[in-house]
Formats: C-alpha cells, sequence, structure tokens
C-alpha cells in the first residue's frame, strides 16, 4: 500500500473515532440515567465485553460507511461536475440523443504558468458556466462531467443544431475566465444510442482531426453520426488488415537541372464500401487509438521498399512515418530484417519526422534514428521552422534533408517572412541539408525560392500528383 493510502486509511479512521465515541457516550449516559433511577448498577464482565463490542461495531460501522460514500461518489472533486464513471453511468440510464464535448486545448500551457489553485477554480468556473449557458438555453438539469483534465461531457435530449449553437456562443463569450484566457473547442455526436464508451471515444478523434487540419484553415464538421463513425472505423481496420494503401506520388524537382530526383508519397485507405478514399486526418486518429500504428507504418514501408526496383535506381521517396513507430525496437527489427532480405539501396528512402514537443528521452530517441541512419535510410524533417522540436533535434542530430513548412513558402510576398525563410536556407546550407519549399504553384515563387537556393520545389507549379501506376508506366 502507498504510503498516501495509508495516511488516507488512517485519517478515515481517526475521523471515524471522534463521531463514534460521542454516540457511545449518549447511548451510555442514556442507559446509566435510566438504570440508576431505582436500582444501584454493577458491571459485570459480560456488561464491559458487551459494551466493548458495541463501541467497535459503531466506529466501524461509521468507517465502512465513510469508505462507501467516497467509492461511490458522483462528483469530481476540482468541479463539482458528474465524475467519468458515473457521468457515464447516467448516460447509460438517460439515454440522451446528443453527447458533446468541450475540451480546453491549451489546459497543458495554463498548467504551466499557473498554480494549481488557480487552474482549480478555472475549470470549477468553466463548469458552472457551462451550466449556467445551458439553463438560460432553457434546459432544467444538464447532465456535465470530466472526462479527462481538460475535457468536459455534455449530455443532452436534445437536437444537435442546438447543441451546437449554444456551445458555440458559450465559447465565443468565454474566451477569457478569471482572467486567464482559455483556447476552447467542442464536437457533438448525434444517435449515440448504447455505446457511449465508444462515442466518447470517436469525439476525441474529432478533436484530433480538428487540431491536424487547423492550420490549413479547412473546417471540420463539430458534429457527426454515432454510426456513421462506427462505420468509418470498420472501415479502416478492414482497410488496414487488408493492406489497402492508395499511394500517390508529389514529383520534387531540382532546382538547378530541373529533373524530379525524389517523389513525396501522400497516403489514402482504399474503401470499396463508400465513394471517396479515406484521408490520413481521418484514418489516423482512429489507427492510433486502436494501437494499429506500427502495423500502418509497417505496411506503408513494405509498399515503398517494394516499389523502389520498378522505377529509376536514381529515383527517391520520402514519406512519413509515426516517431512513435520509430522508438518501438520490434519495428525497428522487422524493417532492417525486411531490408535486408529484399536488397534494395537504403538510400532512396527518406523518412520524414515531425513533432511538435522534444521526445522526453532525447538521447535515446537520437540513437533510434542513428540506428537507421547507419542502414542507409535518410531522415528528413518536415514542417522545419513551425515548432521549437524542430530546432532542438537540429542541435543534436545530422539530418538529410528539411522541409519547410508551408507557411514560409505560401506567404513569400512578406518581407519578415522572407527573411526567415532566407536565414533557415543559409542556415542549413551551412549544415549540407537539402532542401525542400513545397506547396509552390506559380512562378514567382519559383523564381523567388531559386534565387534563395532551395535545392527542391513541390507543388502544382512543378507537376500535379500521379497515382502508382502512372508512376510505374513512366519508368517502364
Amino acid at each position: 500500500m502507498l504510503l498516501s493510502q495509508k495516511e488516507e486509511e488512517g485519517r478515515k479512521l481517526t475521523l471515524a473515532l471522534r463521531a463514534g465515541v460521542p454516540i457511545l457516550l449518549l447511548i451510555f449516559l442514556v442507559v446509566y440515567s435510566t438504570l440508576t433511577e431505582e436500582q444501584h448498577i454493577t458491571l459485570t464482565i459480560k456488561d464491559i465485553v458487551v459494551f466493548i463490542s458495541l463501541s467497535f461495531i459503531s466506529i466501524y460501522f461509521i468507517y465502512f460507511l465513510m469508505n462507501l460514500s467516497i467509492k461511490e461518489t458522483l462528483i469530481d472533486q476540482t468541479t463539482q461536475g458528474f465524475n467519468k464513471k458515473a457521468f457515464i453511468k447516467k448516460l447509460h440510464e438517460l439515454q440522451p440523443k446528443a453527447l458533446a464535448s468541450v475540451q480546453i486545448r491549451n489546459l497543458s500551457s495554463l498548467n504551466e504558468n499557473y498554480s494549481a489553485e488557480q487552474i482549480d477554480a478555472l475549470l470549477y468556473s468553466f463548469t458552472k458556466k457551462l451550466n449556467l449557458t445551458f439553463k438560460q438555453a432553457g434546459f432544467k438539469d444538464v447532465l456535465i462531467g470530466r472526462h479527462s483534465g481538460s475535457e468536459f461531457l455534455i449530455a443532452l435530449d436534445d437536437s444537435h443544431s442546438h447543441v451546437e449553437r449554444i456551445l458555440a456562443k458559450m465559447i465565443e463569450n468565454n474566451k477569457s475566465i478569471d482572467n486567464i484566457e482559455i483556447d476552447c473547442i467542442f464536437a457533438v455526436i448525434r444517435n449515440t444510442k448504447d455505446d457511449f464508451e465508444k462515442s466518447i471515444l470517436q469525439l476525441k478523434d474529432i478533436f484530433t482531426t480538428s487540431n491536424e487540419v487547423h492550420k490549413k484553415s479547412k473546417k471540420v464538421p463539430t458534429t457527426q453520426d454515432a454510426q456513421e463513425l462506427s462505420n468509418l472505423e470498420n472501415y479502416v481496420i478492414e482497410s488496414i488488415r487488408n493492406n489497402k494503401i492508395l499511394l500517390s506520388f508529389r514529383p520534387l524537382m531540382n532546382t538547378v537541372n530541373s529533373k524530379i530526383e525524389i517523389y513525396e508519397i501522400a497516403v489514402k485507405l482504399q474503401c470499396h464500401r463508400q465513394r471517396e478514399d479515406i484521408l490520413p486526418r481521418v484514418f489516423l486518429p482512429i489507427v492510433n487509438r486502436l494501437g494499429l500504428g506500427r502495423d500502418y507504418d509497417f505496411n506503408l514501408l513494405k509498399h515503398v521498399i517494394d516499389l523502389l526496383p520498378l522505377v529509376d535506381q536514381n529515383i527517391a521517396f520520402t514519406f512519413n512515418i509515426s516517431p512513435f513507430s520509430l522508438r518501438d525496437k520490434g519495428f525497428q527489427e522487422k524493417v532492417f530484417a525486411y531490408l535486408e532480405e529484399k536488397k534494395v539501396n537504403p538510400s532512396r528512402l527518406i523518412i520524414q519526422l515531425y513533432e511538435r514537443k522534444t521526445h522526453h528521452n532525447l538521447s535515446g530517441y537520437l540513437r533510434t534514428l542513428k540506428s537507421f541512419r547507419a542502414k542507409g535510410i535518410q531522415i528528413c524533417i518536415d514542417n522545419f521552422g513551425s515548432s521549437n522540436a524542430s530546432m532542438e533535434y537540429m542541435k543534436h542530430f545530422k539530418f538529410d534533408m528539411v522541409q519547410f513548412d508551408r507557411d514560409y513558402v505560401t506567404d513569400l510576398e512578406n518581407k519578415t517572412t522572407y527573411a526567415m525563410l532566407q536565414s533557415l536556407i543559409q542556415m542549413s546550407q551551412d549544415l549540407g541539408l537539402k532542401t525542400v519549399a513545397k506547396w509552390v504553384d506559380n512562378e514567382n515563387q519559383k523564381k523567388t525560392l531559386k534565387d534563395l537556393g532551395i535545392d527542391y520545389i513541390q507543388g502544382f507549379g512543378v507537376s500535379k500528383a500521379m497515382d502508382e501506376h502512372s508512376l510505374i508506366n513512366q519508368y517502364n
């Protein structure tokens, strides 16, 4: 048992004693006053044993009730809303039509800059404002619970469009609470039926997808149907297991000789049960939640390795692999064994990395990357310049290539953006790294980037993407 648990048990026992002793004294005084009105009291050993037994039973019963009260509490102590267990139990009882989730996206940052007391007060105020907002909208009793540190759940027997409007207004009107600025996002699932635990996980997928496309200014639907999401999840599982990976190839042109030397690979999942293929921003949250990330990444890598002999031997492929897969020793062993089996040139593989935060075990992670480079595989930093992590890695590891964040390329007319990109290119050249600019769509961008010394450019200004069949035919 933990020390904290021991101390908590001791605290509850002390409280039970403090509650039990007065009760026992009261019983003793009542009995004593009743019996001593007309006769002298003589306490026998039997009486003493009975009294001690009564004392023990009373104190133990109080202690038991206190334990039961704590274990079966319905509320989260910080927010005073329902806790996770109680909330899910209430969902099964009430069977609401809509389930919503509100997430404070910047809570981890706030935890680093405010005291625990201030954050607890913020979370409590946030819950109260959620409740007040729905009450003002005409809801009498709103089921509000805290699912995790930054995620709040709301269950309502109401149309989803109504819930959307209420939450959008609430977030708009409460960008600052207790003088602390908060960044919130919400999602709603309709037709939840009985599988509420799964619906909660689907809400998390919507959040992940929203965060992925946030920078690209694309709108992700805030309300989705639970049954449609369940079907989508089944499609993703089926596609991964059957290796239905659909690749498209975006040419990277060398700015010196104007030749196509590298192709960046974009991935979709092929699904015959629906009209459109499934995009990464949709399927990756599901893949990761279900623990299929290693399988997906290995199938992708195998597919690319098998493709190498079918195109010109001077052509390389660059593609994204999850850092979590790269850190997995089992994944590493499988990749190296497959490379050895196929006898291909590993330098034609360029693995893209993109992380927003530096890995906590940086030295260990860098040893992992070195093991891939030792096999001849090239390593590229994707979205370079968009996070502190990429700069931190650059200080400690010799990369082969950097791909600049799209904001630098799409805003070249801005003097600040131009100056920043110029300095990053110069730094990369000094370190002997190949540089890539993507999203190049017009001649002005191409000329500017060439003048800056970019090694490779990619985008509609270079060429449209091609499918796998067209690529193989081009080189055969």
